[in-house]
């Protein structure tokens, strides 16, 4: 491609104030602007390389710019990209095919953002429990996990633990109790008969890559079995081989009745997410009531055909668990009093410092000095999650950085 096919480049700085002058405030992102991104790098405009340890928060799982998804993307936008649910395409079924045998699902619903699928499974689970399960009509209660992060509706924001993304925004919808997380006990002492589902994420994310306690979820899988109760998990962020599993549920053995997959469903590509059911909770589900322009379009389904089949042709999953491993000793073998705890499973990872230490803001400042971008959560960790794909020399190269940096 030639210049005169692009825009007249700009300096950094000029884009930084444009951004400033024009965008809405909600986000405050390292000084780092981007234009290129190939494999596990991305270039700046100023053509300075970086490793990217963020990966998108885990949509980029199969690398910057996958030269396979990039073919099925354009070869399927020169046909037909947009058709919307009132007529059916030659794509959706053949996705619904693979993501159904993928994952060992009996049914799948497609939607775009992870917050979407959030907001179906709750509304399911809802009409599930008052058609299905017999409860009085307004009594359904959804039971939810302090610390969560499911989304940004006005739904999901009504249950959520942190002041940043609540505060200002009520009033919320009822019908949702929260309960400590990694707490069976406390899960078991909310259920009550008008329970429909219990939503919790296999390992929080945004919370600080917080892993729960062993046999945690097989026990919430137990409990909901024993009452009649949807078990949910959001696998937006852990899912399709992030925690080197194809679902993070598999650490544990089990198999929730909805399981939410987005983010990397499309490939760094194009907003892509499902919800995976069994075949009684998507059933009650009649047309009319439920849907979305975009959804299940077929641009969507093709790339996010080609993003699976390149995950698990690949080998990108057990790359992940290995890789993963590799930074976690690495990481832990380095002496540091900043650090308080290196935590993990596969190549989600954080590094959660002392609060003394002076925070994880200044640390990712220093880390993309060094050609390497992490983005910092809740004032003290630092998340670690780059593409799938990394090698051996990256993943020793990342431990490397974190040491210089943690030390100085």
């Amino acid at each position: 491609m030639t210049l005169t096919t692009l825009e007249r480049p700009r300096p950094a700085a000029d884009l930084i104030a444009a951004e400033s002058l024009y965008g809405a405030k909600n986000y405050k992102p390292l000084d780092v602007v981007l234009t290129r991104g190939e494999g596990a790098y991305v270039w700046d405009v100023d053509g300075r390389r970086y490793l990217d340890c963020l990966s998108a928060y885990s949509a980029v799982n199969q690398g910057h710019c996958h030269p396979r998804i990039l073919e099925a993307m354009v070869a399927q936008a020169s046909r037909l990209t947009l058709t919307s649910r009132a007529f059916r395409n030659d794509q959706l079924p053949r996705f619904y095919e693979e993501l159904c045998a993928l994952t060992r699902s009996h049914k799948a619903l497609p939607m775009n953002s992870g917050a979407e699928a959030v907001e179906t499974a709750l509304k399911v689970c809802r009409k599930w429990g008052y058609e299905v399960k017999g409860v009085p009509d307004g009594k359904a209660e959804i039971i939810v996990c302090a610390d969560n992060f499911h989304g940004r509706t006005l739904a999901i924001v009504g249950f959520s633990t942190d002041p940043g993304s609540r505060n200002g925004f009520g009033p919320f919808p009822p019908g949702f109790k929260i309960v400590p997380y990694g707490d069976a006990e406390a899960l078991e002492a909310a259920i009550t008969p008008n329970t429909v589902a219990f939503l919790v994420e296999p390992i929080q994310g945004e919370a600080g890559v917080i892993v729960p306690p062993a046999g945690y979820l097989k026990r919430a899988r137990e409990l909901c079995t024993l009452h009649d109760v949807v078990l949910i998990l959001d696998e937006i962020q852990t899912g399709l081989g992030r925690t080197g599993r194809l679902l993070a549920e598999e650490h544990e053995g089990i198999e929730s009745d909805l399981t939410l997959v987005g983010k990397a469903l499309g490939g760094g590509f194009y907003p892509v997410s499902a919800v995976l059911s069994n075949s009684e909770v998507l059933g009650v589900l009649k047309p009319g009531e439920h849907g979305s322009t975009f959804g299940g379009n077929p641009l969507a389904c093709a790339v996010a055909r080609a993003s699976m089949k390149v995950l698990v042709e690949e080998g990108m999953i057990g790359n992940a668990e290995r890789m993963g491993e590799r930074i976690m000793a690495g990481l832990q073998a380095v002496a540091s009093p900043s650090v308080k705890e290196v935590r993990g499973r596969g190549l989600l990872i954080a590094v959660e410092l002392h609060a003394e230490a002076g925070g994880a803001r200044r640390r990712c400042e220093r880390l993309a000095e060094r050609g390497l971008l992490c983005k910092e959560t809740h004032d003290h960790t630092i998340r670690i999650a780059p593409p799938l794909i990394i090698t051996e020399a990256q993943a020793d190269w990342i431990v490397e950085q974190f040491a210089g940096v943690l030390a100085a």
